[in-house]
């Protein structure tokens, strides 16, 4: 299976990590800093990566 690292959100933000888990963290810290509210799980944001 391929290391997902990368996403665009769909505000136009691209966000990437190091690695699976820190693509997540920054994902759930865009997410609180950029649309407050919203929350996905690890899988639904690993879904949309790349």
């Amino acid at each position: 299976m391929r290391t997902k690292t990368r996403l665009n959100c769909p505000c136009g933000a691209a966000i990437a990590g190091s690695d699976e888990d820190d693509l997540v963290a920054k994902a759930r810290e865009h997410l609180r800093a950029s649309h407050p509210g919203m929350e996905y799980s690890r899988d639904e944001i690993l879904f949309i990566a790349y």
